[in-house]
């Protein structure tokens, strides 16, 4: 159902959904959002169960999976489920390492126009990257992205978290992809999983994220989600959704099929359901977590010049920080220092 103003819209089925299809996972990052929750994971999906979730999101008429973990190529069954969505015509998004893709693999990928491929980048170099990643995480992911581009794959994004450790060599980062024949994408970093212990190491502080809003003015055809709408300036307003998709347009799913509004919101207070023993569009329509965060009002932010650019900026970080799901985003761009809004 489409409400009247766009922050409020809400779809009889998400646009996608993100489904992390494993808990294991061959590195050790830092900042990594699953870590802490993988632990409290009963086993994953069976290939059967995977199969049977595909049929439901098809039944429901989402667009398209994005497929993460863990590290989803650790999976020996990943061609069976690519295939079955493939068939489907269902259109795959998997976020990889990339230090499993030999050259088999990538040539594989390249054979369906139904797959996108999405590897986690957080440095031109190895030095800046394996800090944040682990030793060898450079290698692995560059080993994987020329696997790619020699077997012909042309849907390729690199994905950054973006840290104050990093976020100073995003030009770099988008000449290293360009190089590839790769999209640079970015993402926020969020004090999820191991993020919260490395919230004060990581995070970036008012000057940095004014900096990093220049730096991406500058550059406009770098991609950005997870909410960075609220931490870019206005010129970029209109290069993608000035709302959280969270319970609107996209959820999450886990290994072992738990449903969360959003893949930085799989605590137990927004447990929607399970997939394995309900009906995935059930849960969609009729979760309380659900219709609560249809109807989040940041009340706060109302009064703010860029109320119209992000609603309230991100859930997620205004939870992890506040505890509040409804309170502001405490990183958005017109945050001072202390966490506080300036309005003007």
């Amino acid at each position: 159902m489409l409400k009247n103003n766009l922050h409020s819209l809400t779809l009889f089925a998400p646009v996608n959904v993100t489904w992390e299809i494993t808990r294991r996972c061959n590195a050790n990052c830092r900042h990594c959002l699953s870590s802490s929750r993988m632990t409290e994971c009963t086993d994953d999906m069976s290939l059967e169960e995977c199969l049977s979730f595909i049929d439901k999101l098809l039944a429901a008429c989402v667009f398209q999976v994005n497929i993460g973990g863990g590290e989803p190529f650790l999976r020996k069954d990943i061609w069976d489920i690519f295939r079955y969505c493939h068939n489907h015509k269902l259109v795959t998004c998997t976020s990889t390492n990339g230090s499993l893709l030999d050259i088999e693999a990538a040539s594989m990928l390249a054979a369906s126009p139904y797959h996108f491929l999405q590897i986690s980048l957080d440095g031109p170099n190895a030095e800046v990257n394996d800090a944040i990643r682990g030793e060898g995480a450079f290698a692995g992911a560059k080993n994987g992205i020329e696997n790619l581009r020699a077997a012909g794959f042309k849907n390729l994004s690199l994905n950054t978290v973006v840290t104050k450790t990093n976020f100073r060599y995003l030009p770099e980062l988008y000449r290293f992809a360009q190089y590839y024949g790769a999209k640079p994408r970015l993402s926020r970093f969020r004090p999820s999983g191991n993020g919260a212990k490395m919230w004060d190491a990581y995070h970036l502080n008012q000057n940095q994220t004014l900096e990093l809003a220049e730096i991406l003015s500058a550059n406009p055809d770098i991609a950005t989600g997870d909410s960075f709408f609220s931490i870019t300036k206005e010129d970029r307003k209109h290069l993608g959704l000035n709302m959280c998709g969270a319970a609107k347009m996209t959820c999450a799913v886990s290994p072992d099929g738990n449903f969360y509004p959003c893949a930085f919101l799989q605590q137990p207070q927004f447990l929607c359901g399970n997939v394995l023993k309900e009906d995935f569009t059930d849960i969609w329509r009729h979760s309380p977590v659900l219709k609560n965060l249809r109807s989040l009002n940041a009340a706060a932010c109302t009064e703010c010049r860029r109320f119209d650019i992000c609603h309230g900026g991100c859930p997620a970080i205004a939870w992890h920080i506040c505890r509040d799901i409804s309170a502001p985003d405490p990183a958005c761009i017109e945050a001072a220092a202390a966490g506080k809004r300036n309005v003007v």
